[in-house]
């Protein structure tokens, strides 16, 4: 009973082990992904605006497009957040006693993962193209670009981090519920009140008249004497 699980999670109530819970791979990738957008959102943001040495005010490091620098700072924050809800909602996945709720956890970590690697192809693609297309003379000094090829890197790799939560997550899907003590419609007979108890049958002697009285078919048991009539016309 002890191996038994649903989506990749035993039974409801146990202890949280947290030597177990960070040594699984899903956890591993959610934290990965976390650091990533720390590192995306965190270049861009400190040293991704840059001016030229005749100006005061500071433009995006890729191609002057605000745009892209919004991008990579709105969706690196968005994904740190993302990953942190995801990493709460692993921690306490283990305490959902229903299916359904588990099955609707799982696919929303298969679907937001899938999303966000989706997001971060177009995020590296996006950066890249800026990056190559930037002009020599807005950038004499080759300011942050260290820190732009940085968020174009860990953009890549975001990629595919993301992609593996969403294959792990549609692995723990398809394990779904291995046992009848995690069947939706599953309910122990020892605590079903309207359950009544089945008694075998064993014989013609067992069966009594609703009084208590006897056989049902009469005083005495039948001994098959009482045979068909013939009728005389």
């Amino acid at each position: 009973m002890e191996g038994m699980q649903a989506y990749g999670a035993g039974k409801a109530g146990g202890a949280f082990d947290p030597v177990t819970f960070f040594q699984q791979p899903h956890t591993v990738l959610r934290i990965v992904s976390w650091l990533f957008s720390i590192v995306i959102f965190g270049c861009i943001a400190n040293e991704g605006y840059i001016n030229r040495p005749n100006e005061v005010e500071e433009y995006c490091i890729f191609n002057r497009n605000q745009s892209a620098c919004n991008y990579g700072v709105f969706m690196g924050s968005l994904a740190f957040l993302c990953c942190v809800a995801f990493l709460a909602l692993d921690v306490y996945f283990p305490q959902i006693s229903s299916v359904k709720d588990r099955k609707k956890a799982v696919l929303a970590d298969v679907g937001v993962s899938a999303f966000w690697s989706f997001m971060w192809f177009v995020g590296f693609c996006f950066l890249t193209n800026q990056w190559q297309v930037a002009k020599q003379e807005d950038n004499p000094l080759r300011e942050g670009a260290d820190a732009a090829r940085a968020a174009i890197t860990f953009a890549f790799f975001s990629i595919f981090t993301w992609a593996g939560q969403s294959f792990l997550g549609f692995q723990r899907y398809k394990l779904g519920a291995d046992s009848a003590l995690f069947s939706q419609d599953y309910t122990d007979p020892s605590q079903d009140a309207g359950g009544a108890p089945y008694t075998s049958f064993s014989g013609g002697d067992d069966l009594e008249s609703p009084g208590g009285e006897g056989p049902a078919n009469g005083d005495g048991a039948f001994d098959g004497t009482g045979g068909y009539q013939r009728q005389d016309y």
